[in-house]
C-alpha cells in the first residue's frame, strides 16, 4: 500500500540560498528533487483513495457472501474459502492503511517543524528506500577534509536536533556520504574514513544533545551512495553530506514511498 501526500512547502530566494552557504544552482537542485517527491506522494494519494475503494469493494462483497450463505440451506467448502480469503485480504487492507496514516502522521509533523531549515536550505527532507531522510550539506558542517564539526556547524546542527529532541524516541542511524574525490591525509586513508568519523562527529553530538545511545548508529558509505552525479561540481556538493535516517519500526513497512530513491 502507498501512502498519502505529506506537503512540503518550499520558499526560497536565491539570495537567502547564498547567505547560508548553500551554492544557488546546487539549492535548486535540492528545491526540484522535492518538487518531484511531492509529485510521487501526490500520485501515492490517487492510489491510497483507490485502495480505500478497495476497502469499500471488500466489505461489501463480505456482507454480500455472508447474507447467501445464512440463507442458503448448504453451504459449500469452496464458498467458505472463498468467503475466508476476501476477508483475509480485507484484513490486511486495513492494517496496511491504518500503519499508513499513523506514520505519515509523524512524518508530516517532523516535516512541518523542519520546514524553516528546509526554507533556508540547511536541511533537505526526502525518502530513499521507503525511510525518511534528513540531509544536511557537509559543507555546512564541516571543514573541507576534516571531521570536526566547524562551529557553523554545530549552530545548524543543533538547529535540527533541538526539533528532532522532540523525536529522540525514535531510532536513528547517521550516515556519512563524500564524492567520489580521492582523499588520503595523515588522519583518514580514504573517504570512508572520512565519512565515517564524520557520522561519528554527528552522533557524538545528537549523544550530547540529550539522545538515547541505544537508539543511534552510524555508518560511513564514502562516495558509494551519490545522490548525484560526480562529474560536476555541484553534483559533488550534493553528495557530500550527512544523512539522519529515521528507521522505521516494524509497523511501518511497507516502504513509505517505493520507487523513489533519488
Amino acid at each position: 500500500m502507498r501512502p498519502t501526500s505529506m506537503l512540503i512547502a518550499l520558499a526560497l530566494a536565491g539570495s537567502l540560498a547564498a547567505g547560508c552557504g548553500v551554492k544557488k544552482d546546487v539549492h535548486q537542485k535540492a528545491l526540484d528533487d522535492l518538487a518531484a517527491t511531492k509529485s510521487q506522494l501526490g500520485t501515492a494519494e490517487t492510489e491510497l483513495a483507490a485502495a480505500n475503494g478497495r476497502v469499500a469493494e471488500l466489505e461489501a462483497e463480505v456482507a454480500k457472501t455472508q447474507k447467501a450463505l445464512a440463507s442458503s440451506e448448504e453451504v459449500s467448502a469452496g464458498q467458505l474459502e472463498k468467503l475466508g480469503a476476501v476477508k483475509e485480504e480485507l484484513e490486511e487492507v486495513r492494517r496496511q492503511r491504518e500503519a499508513t496514516k499513523q506514520r505519515l502522521a509523524a512524518f508530516r509533523e517532523l516535516n512541518d517543524r523542519f520546514r524553516s531549515l528546509v526554507d533556508t536550505g540547511k536541511l533537505e527532507v526526502a525518502f530513499r528506500n521507503g525511510q525518511m531522510v534528513l540531509k544536511l550539506p557537509a559543507g555546512v558542517l564541516f571543514p573541507s577534509g576534516r571531521a570536526k564539526l566547524s562551529s557553523d556547524g554545530e549552530t545548524a546542527l543543533a538547529e535540527v536536533l533541538t526539533i528532532l529532541l522532540e523525536f529522540k524516541d525514535r531510532r536513528f542511524v547517521v550516515a556519512g556520504h563524500t564524492d567520489d574525490r580521492p582523499i588520503k591525509t595523515r588522519k583518514f586513508k580514504n573517504n570512508w574514513e572520512l565519512s565515517q568519523a564524520r557520522a561519528l562527529s554527528v552522533v557524538s553530538a545528537m549523544t550530547e544533545a540529550g539522545f538515547d545511545g541505544k537508539n543511534l548508529g552510524a555508518a560511513g558509505y564514502g562516495e558509494f551512495d551519490p545522490v548525484a552525479s560526480n562529474e560536476t561540481p555541484e553534483g559533488r556538493q550534493l553528495n557530500r553530506r550527512i544523512e539522519i535516517i529515521l528507521v522505521p519500526d516494524l509497523s511501518e513497512l511497507p516502504n513509505l514511498v517505493p520507487g523513489n530513491e533519488t
